[in-house]
Protein backbone atom coordinates (compact mmCIF):
# COMPACT_ATOMS: atom_id res chain seq x y z
CA UNK A 1 0.00 0.00 0.00
CA UNK A 2 3.36 2.27 0.96
CA UNK A 3 4.15 1.75 -2.50
CA UNK A 4 0.83 2.91 -3.95
CA UNK A 5 0.57 5.75 -2.77
CA UNK A 6 4.61 6.95 -2.73
CA UNK A 7 3.93 7.39 -6.62
CA UNK A 8 1.44 9.41 -6.18
CA UNK A 9 1.56 13.37 -6.01
CA UNK A 10 0.43 15.25 -3.09
CA UNK A 11 -2.27 16.27 -3.92
CA UNK A 12 -4.01 13.00 -4.12
CA UNK A 13 -2.83 11.48 -0.87
CA UNK A 14 -3.35 15.52 0.99
CA UNK A 15 -6.60 16.28 -0.69
CA UNK A 16 -8.59 14.01 -2.89
CA UNK A 17 -8.47 10.89 -0.59
CA UNK A 18 -9.77 13.02 2.24
CA UNK A 19 -12.69 14.10 0.33
CA UNK A 20 -13.19 10.71 -1.04
CA UNK A 21 -13.39 9.46 2.58
CA UNK A 22 -15.60 12.33 3.58
CA UNK A 23 -18.00 11.62 0.85
CA UNK A 24 -18.03 7.90 1.29
CA UNK A 25 -18.15 7.88 5.01
CA UNK A 26 -19.69 11.13 5.73
CA UNK A 27 -23.01 10.30 6.96
CA UNK A 28 -21.87 7.53 9.49
CA UNK A 29 -19.37 9.93 10.70
CA UNK A 30 -22.28 12.64 10.86
CA UNK A 31 -24.78 9.95 12.73
CA UNK A 32 -22.28 8.60 15.18
CA UNK A 33 -21.06 13.02 15.77
CA UNK A 34 -24.82 13.57 16.20
CA UNK A 35 -25.67 10.67 18.31
CA UNK A 36 -22.43 11.75 20.53
CA UNK A 37 -23.68 15.22 20.84
CA UNK A 38 -27.15 14.06 21.30
CA UNK A 39 -26.02 11.60 24.48
CA UNK A 40 -23.72 14.25 25.85
CA UNK A 41 -26.53 16.68 25.70
CA UNK A 42 -29.42 13.73 27.84
CA UNK A 43 -26.78 13.16 30.21
CA UNK A 44 -25.96 17.48 31.02
CA UNK A 45 -29.82 17.55 31.41
CA UNK A 46 -30.41 14.52 33.61
CA UNK A 47 -27.78 15.63 35.44
CA UNK A 48 -29.19 19.07 35.96
CA UNK A 49 -32.48 16.97 36.88
CA UNK A 50 -31.15 15.17 39.87
CA UNK A 51 -29.23 18.69 40.86
CA UNK A 52 -32.44 20.34 40.93
CA UNK A 53 -33.99 17.61 42.44
CA UNK A 54 -31.26 17.37 45.18
CA UNK A 55 -31.56 21.16 45.80
CA UNK A 56 -35.78 21.14 45.91
CA UNK A 57 -35.54 18.15 48.70
CA UNK A 58 -32.99 19.58 50.52
CA UNK A 59 -34.56 22.94 50.95
CA UNK A 60 -37.90 21.60 51.81
CA UNK A 61 -36.04 18.77 54.62
CA UNK A 62 -34.05 21.62 55.76
CA UNK A 63 -37.58 24.09 56.06
CA UNK A 64 -39.55 20.72 57.73
CA UNK A 65 -37.16 19.56 59.95
CA UNK A 66 -37.28 22.38 62.36
CA UNK A 67 -40.80 22.13 62.72
CA UNK A 68 -40.16 17.85 64.23
CA UNK A 69 -42.51 16.25 61.95
CA UNK A 70 -39.79 13.33 61.06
Amino acid sequence: MREIFAGLPWWVKWVAVPVIALVVFGGLIASVVGFVIGLLFKLLLFVALVAGLIYVVRKFTAGSSTKGDW
